[in-house]
């Protein structure tokens, strides 16, 4: 896993201790930090690897990889999501968001463009760059959620 992401969401996390649990222990945090990058890696690997066994015409495997990805991250990230406190009010759900997507686009994959150019693959740093792109459309999206949300006269604000 790659620790520029891993330190974002360590920070995400951390920031965010549970309301309805208590603030848990600086090390269960990390903990349940990684417990979650980890989970959230395997839904979308296997996931993957289901698309790749069906069209390889294994559809047994297949339906194998998917029930797994679903334990992973509707039973065990949701679980450590919530011992985390990882969602809160919508607005401040956005503004989480709008975080996460602003770190992505100004500083992790500019670094990744900038050392895959220095590196010499062209092919990498474009595709980056794209995901960089997409990422400003994400963030975008979400100040505009973040200010009608903010508007409205009731609400989960």
């Amino acid at each position: 896993m790659n620790n520029v992401v891993s330190k974002q969401t360590e920070t995400t996390v951390a920031e965010n201790p549970t309301k309805k649990h208590g603030t848990r222990e600086a090390q269960t945090v990390d903990n349940l930090s990684t417990a979650m990058r980890g989970e959230a890696f395997a839904y979308a690997k296997y996931l993957l690897y289901a698309e790749h066994a069906r069209k390889s015409g294994n559809k047994e495997l297949a339906e194998l990889f998917e029930r797994t990805a679903n334990t992973e991250r509707f039973e065990h990230f949701a679980e450590e999501a919530h011992l985390a406190g990882l969602v809160g009010s919508d607005a401040d759900n956005l503004k989480d968001a709008i975080k996460g997507e602003s770190y992505e686009i100004d500083i992790m994959y500019l670094e990744f463009v900038g050392k895959a150019m220095a590196a010499g693959d062209t092919v990498a740093a474009a595709r980056f760059e794209e995901i960089r792109h997409d990422e400003m459309g994400h963030r975008d999206a979400f100040k505009s959620a973040l200010a009608k949300l903010t508007t409205r006269p009731t609400g989960d604000a």
